[in-house]
């Protein structure tokens, strides 16, 4: 039987051109009997962390990382006009961790450095990072087949001999076959199969006379063959062409992921092509690209470090708790310090906070917080989010009081994280903390100026330390009908009949919400159902099409509010493109791992949320003091006034943040809230799940219905919202 590895592969992360979802690439592998498979996506690695956390799940398939870089025809990738566009296909996969790592720099180097189209890198680059990688000549676009492809053999000659020198026994020649099977076929899809050809011929002659082994590939970009016709309309999606056009690009629908023995078919006469990929895939060493957590070192005030002893000695007590790390391993001296200085900064503000004397309850309540702060390795985190936070404050933007479960830190209310006190509300520290549960902490921080925050944390930690967060916009089941329709002649108006037949709730035939697909849709949908059955022929195959591409990555996007901070130049520790902030308009360093990976890679993210209510709050201020020479600290107002009460109760909360529903607004006239307690529960049961409990609420507050509790020990939790479980807190505790 033949034995084969897939080692030039683009999935969906290849956005609108690779058609393949990464779980289903796994399983379609493992179905095909082949024991690795490798990722290599054009000029990006968006997708390698879901591959290798899918591999997990796969062990008897080898994950192999990679990347087909974009390589310039000339020397320098920073230089960026006409006549320096044009670039070679190479691939590259990690053959060990520092493979990986140096991957990681070439594939950031190219968005960073050398993005004119596509993320280039130059030679000079290609050598640099070459250690720990393997290298294969790539397809038709590679620079050897070019060279053939224009009877240059001499240049060919050259690219491969520098290519050896460069990666010695780890440098593979490629050869693909695609003779297309599409009835009707244009000239271009033959013409991709007669250049293979003659560039397969001249590469076996050279891979002789030079000493060097061939592996065979098929740049797989979709699954299976039946997936081909999809991918079709894919990338008429990409190129904004209609599916008729005889002009438009289009491949030749045999790029997918073949069995071994259709691979063995391809190349008879040639069986080492699929051997020498089983001996690529025996030179993949297993490593892990996770790691734990990667902290910045915050800078701490130097007069303190000039009595440093004292306060080690002062604090000694909450530093043993994480002198060690969960291992035993020591965390070190420059550790040790950033807790003692988190100790002096936060009984600083505890003071402030409660007065110069604390009760029992205070103290034995911060202590116990810093002893779970430093066992779990955090000091830094916190002394970093104080510090940006009254940094901005200090240039005059106005901060939130907070959100999220820091408010249950006391900790964070002494160092002006927060500005609620979590003893007064009965907040629990271990919803925000748990020693049982070791996550990174996730403070989310509302800001009035977004530019000053970030401009503030990229002087202050470096510009190559501090990156935003990816994101990724997939195909949903109203824009994939309206793409498919689009290639396909469909009139806009018959497109948007179409795509409004997906309803915005969906319930199964027991009433059972189910989640808003296509496949769920032609299910419960009656509509697409007749559609389906008796529309026109052109409509079913939209609906047919959207069905299968519904999901496809269609844009990178940036997440709104995600930050990362490192301690040291990102690429390092991940791989880094470019995204356009926003408000700045400029060019900003982005993770290529989206937020659900990015802190397995050992990554420490802060979220920073632009608050439009705070720019209203602060010209508010302004105004009044404008207007009548009053300062207001909006930060001791009075929570009991009365006539503020009154206007929650009219509905009045057109422009107040979270109140300013219409739902939100007539369950305020209804419930009439007398106290700030009352303003809290509603916020927490405004949303899907705990609405259904808002009646029930009402009405116990309006005494319309008796407060009831299963047990009388509950009462002490329950009171303040009327008998009903509200927060987890009260979970916790009940």
């Amino acid at each position: 039987m033949a034995q084969f590895v897939h080692l030039h592969v683009h999935t969906q992360y290849s956005i609108l051109d690779g058609f393949s979802s990464i779980k289903k690439l796994f399983d379609r592998v493992e179905e095909l009997g082949m024991n690795a498979v490798a990722i290599t996506d054009h000029g990006n690695m968006y997708g390698v962390k879901e591959f290798f956390n899918c591999a997990k799940k796969h062990p008897g398939v080898k994950p192999i990382l990679g990347c087909e870089v974009y390589v310039t025809q000339h020397y320098d990738h920073h230089l960026k006009d006409s006549d320096h566009r044009k670039y070679y296909h190479l691939i590259l996969l990690a053959k060990n961790a520092t493979g990986y790592r140096n991957l990681m720099k070439l594939v950031s180097a190219g968005h960073t450095e050398g993005f004119y189209y596509k993320p280039r890198v130059s030679h000079e680059l290609v050598e640099k990072y070459s250690e720990g990688l393997i290298c294969c000549s790539a397809c038709l676009a590679g620079e050897i087949p070019k060279a053939i492809m224009a009877d240059d053999l001499d240049a060919a000659r050259k690219a491969i001999e520098w290519h050896k020198r460069v990666f010695g026994d780890d440098y593979y020649l490629e050869v693909q076959l695609h003779k297309t099977e599409v009835p009707g076929a244009t000239e271009g899809m033959w013409e991709v199969y007669h250049q293979q050809c003659k560039v397969n011929e001249a590469i076996f002659s050279l891979a002789a006379q030079t000493g060097t082994k061939v592996i065979a590939s098929n740049d797989a970009h979709f699954i299976r063959k039946e997936d081909g016709p999809a991918h079709d309309r894919l990338i008429c999606i990409s190129t904004n062409a209609y599916i008729d056009d005889p002009d438009r690009l289009r491949y030749t629908q045999q790029e997918y992921i073949k069995s071994p023995e259709e691979m063995a078919a391809l190349f008879p006469d040639h069986p080492e092509v699929l051997a020498n990929t089983l001996e690529i895939a025996d030179k993949i060493e297993s490593f892990s690209i996770d790691r734990g957590n990667v902290l910045p070192k915050f800078n701490i005030d130097p007069q303190f470090l000039g009595e440093i002893d004292a306060h080690l000695e002062k604090y000694r007590e909450i530093i043993d708790e994480g002198r060690c790390d969960k291992d035993g391993n020591p965390r070190g001296e420059a550790f040790c310090t950033s807790v003692a200085y988190l100790c002096h900064l936060t009984y600083l503000g505890a003071r402030e906070r409660y007065g110069e004397t604390l009760s029992d309850e205070q103290r034995e309540r911060i202590d116990f917080e810093l002893k779970t702060i430093c066992r779990m390795g955090f000091p830094d985190y916190f002394l970093i989010v104080q510090d940006y936070i009254a940094a901005s404050r200090a240039a005059g933007s106005m901060v939130g009081p907070g959100r999220g479960s820091a408010a249950g830190s006391v900790v964070a209310y002494c160092l002006k994280i927060t500005n609620l006190d979590p003893i007064k509300y009965n907040l629990l520290f271990e919803r925000f903390l748990n020693p049982d549960r070791i996550n990174m902490p996730d403070i989310d921080v509302d800001f009035e100026s977004l530019p000053v925050a970030h401009e503030y944390v990229e002087r202050t930690y470096g510009t190559d330390h501090v990156s935003r967060v990816i994101t990724f916009g997939t195909m949903a089941a109203k824009s994939a009908i309206k793409d498919v329709a689009r290639i396909s002649h469909v009139s806009i108006d018959e497109s948007n009949r179409l795509s409004r037949m997906v309803p915005d709730r969906l319930a199964d035939k027991e009433g059972k919400d189910v989640k808003i697909t296509l496949d769920n849709c032609y299910k419960y949908v009656p509509a697409f159902k007749n559609e389906l059955e008796n529309g026109p022929q052109v409509n079913r195959e939209v609906l047919e099409y959207a069905r299968q591409l519904e999901g496809s990555i269609r844009q990178v996007g940036m997440h709104a509010c995600a930050t990362i901070i490192g301690p040291g130049n990102l690429t390092d520790y991940i791989p880094i493109c470019l995204s356009k902030d926003k408000d700045t308009g400029e060019e900003v360093w982005t993770s290529q791992y989206d937020g659900h990976y990015i802190e397995e890679a050992g990554m420490l993210k802060m979220d920073f949320l632009g608050l439009n209510t705070l720019s209203i709050i602060h010209a508010c201020l302004n105004y009044i003091k404008e207007l009548h020479g009053t300062d207001i600290d909006i930060e001791a107002i009075p929570i009991d006034d009365k006539e503020t009460y009154e206007v929650y109760g009219r509905g009045d909360t057109v422009c107040l943040f979270q109140f300013e529903s219409d739902g939100m607004r007539s369950w305020l006239q209804r419930l009439h809230p007398e106290r700030f307690e009352d303003l809290i529960a509603m916020n927490a049961l405004y949303r899907p799940g705990p609405m259904d409990y808002i009646p029930d609420f009402v009405a116990r507050k309006q005494g319309q219905q008796k407060i009831e509790y299963d047990l009388p020990g509950m009462e002490d939790i329950l009171s303040e919202t009327y008998g009903i479980t509200v927060y987890q807190e009260q979970v916790m505790l009940l």
